[in-house]
């Protein structure tokens, strides 16, 4: 089958069980608001009308934050679905991302092994979602790789690479900013979490723009392995041209 094209997101692979896609941000993977905009899946569904008029389905296998790009896997069928829903229940599938961060790290590589939770079940706190290292958390292991080290205007960056091996709520976000580490453009996680506050109530703003750099998130699924017999071995996504600043 060819590839075909969409003006929100680039399709790296397809056949006639599965689509990968490379996923801008902030493109939301799953809609939430009936009213809202549209998502990866609406936008999967359009381009495969002809095949969900004849029986298809849209199973969008690894889920992305809305400010995260990269590699997206989709099963077309209920057959894939399952398949690769226990290949990720088994861990064979693996993912490599990719995080522009202030500061400079001291290590060449290092895994770091940080239990997770919700900073609400430990203190009182007004951002629900938010994440910390806690030793009563769930346990947490990210393998860390530095690419690549540079200067801009007097301050320090980095890219990073990380590898997730387990699967916690925003578990590279959280470790890098343990680390010492923020992901640029990250409104949680960054340099101050009030930026995330100020965003909800105000959208971007100059303000905002002189703290964070990027709109976004500067985090990037770069690659997908796929440890199953008769696929390919994984697909990539380049780096998007904002992380180099």
């Amino acid at each position: 089958m060819s590839i075909r094209n969409n003006a929100t997101f680039t399709v790296i692979d397809e056949t006639d069980g599965y689509i990968v896609v490379n996923k801008p941000a902030p493109l939301q993977i799953h809609p939430g608001d009936p009213k809202g905009p549209p998502t990866l899946w609406h936008r999967v569904c359009d381009l495969l009308s002809y095949e969900i008029a004849n029986g298809g389905q849209v199973s969008i296998i690894n889920r992305l934050d809305r400010e995260t790009s990269g590699v997206v896997l989709i099963a077309k069928n209920h057959e894939l679905a399952r398949l690769f829903g226990m290949a990720m229940q088994e861990r064979k599938i693996h993912k490599t991302y990719v995080a522009l961060v202030h500061g400079w790290p001291e290590w060449e590589e290092q895994t770091l092994d940080a239990p997770i939770l919700n900073a609400r079940d430990v203190q009182t706190f007004d951002i629900w979602v938010k994440q910390i290292v806690h030793p009563q958390g769930a346990e947490c292991r990210t393998a860390f790789r530095t690419l690549q080290r540079f200067e801009r205007e007097g301050e320090r960056f980095a890219l990073v690479e990380a590898k997730p091996e387990t699967g916690r709520m925003h578990q590279i976000r959280v470790h890098l900013h343990h680390l010492g580490l923020p992901i640029v453009g990250d409104k949680l996680y960054g340099r101050s979490d009030r930026c995330y506050l100020e965003f909800i109530e105000t959208g971007w703003t100059e303000a905002l723009a002189a703290r964070l750099i990027l709109p976004r998130q500067a985090l990037h699924s770069s690659r997908l392995e796929l440890n199953l017999e008769g696929f390919p071995s994984g697909w990539d996504a380049p780096l998007p041209e904002e992380f180099v600043l």
